[in-house]
């Protein structure tokens, strides 16, 4: 299977969030929309983006992390959305993830691994090991509790691929085009690299919505992915 491109629906405007997803729906596979969003215009919001791009998958991105009970609740809650991917945090612990799957069986639960937003820096302040070695250990407990995709930067994707060759679909986020600015991100890669080290699903957000052209953008990206594969 091909790698995935996902637009990151990053606004808590239903309008501006339609409007992208109606433009780069022939371009994208996955439109992920985030806890932001969700908060504000709840189920109903998701639904008109949904409507606004209907051959794409939706991947809610929640990073649910509570205790399990909470989590299979909420979990629960989106079911009539029917997500392809929901996010709940690796750390939460297996039972945690487990409670998330269990409650989702038809969605495939995406435990995060660590934020691409975290440098070394605050990995020592926070007196965890590096990532290479935290996202490894973290994914395995996720998997084992029956988390079928996990989420990290593109610069743990290849360590993951080989310990996990089979139906986990790896997810990406933090990818930026060649020459693109990191922004907030700290662990980015090039599409091509992310692709090279094993990605499924790409997650790409403001070097596509914040483009002049969102849909030549995504175009764009969407090209390079095939390229690389």
């Amino acid at each position: 299977m091909s790698p995935a491109l996902a637009v990151a629906l990053d606004t808590t405007s239903v309008d501006t969030a339609t409007e992208w997803a109606a433009a780069v729906a022939p371009h994208v596979d996955v439109l992920k929309v985030g806890l932001e969003f969700y908060l504000r215009h709840g189920a109903s919001g998701v639904a008109q983006v949904r409507r606004a791009a209907p051959e794409c998958g939706l991947f809610l991105d929640l990073k649910l992390h509570d205790i399990p009970a909470t989590v299979a609740g909420g979990a629960r809650a989106v079911a009539a959305l029917a997500p392809d991917f929901l996010t709940v945090h690796a750390s939460g612990g297996a039972t945690m993830v487990g409670a998330a799957a269990e409650a989702l069986p038809n969605t495939r639960i995406a435990a995060v691994t660590l934020l691409t937003s975290l440098a070394p820096t605050d990995l020592l302040a926070l007196r965890l090991p590096p990532a290479d070695e935290l996202v490894v250990q973290w994914a395995h407990v996720a998997v084992t509790a029956g988390a079928r995709a996990l989420v990290s930067s593109a610069l743990e994707v290849a360590a993951l691929r080989v310990e996990f060759p089979g139906d986990v679909r790896l997810i990406t986020p933090g990818i930026r085009p060649a020459g693109g600015q990191a922004q907030d991100q700290s662990r980015v890669a090039t599409p091509q690299a992310a692709v090279g080290w094993g990605s499924d699903v790409l997650v790409v957000g403001r070097p596509i919505t914040a483009a002049a052209a969102p849909a030549a953008a995504a175009a764009a990206i969407a090209a390079e992915i095939r390229a690389a594969s």
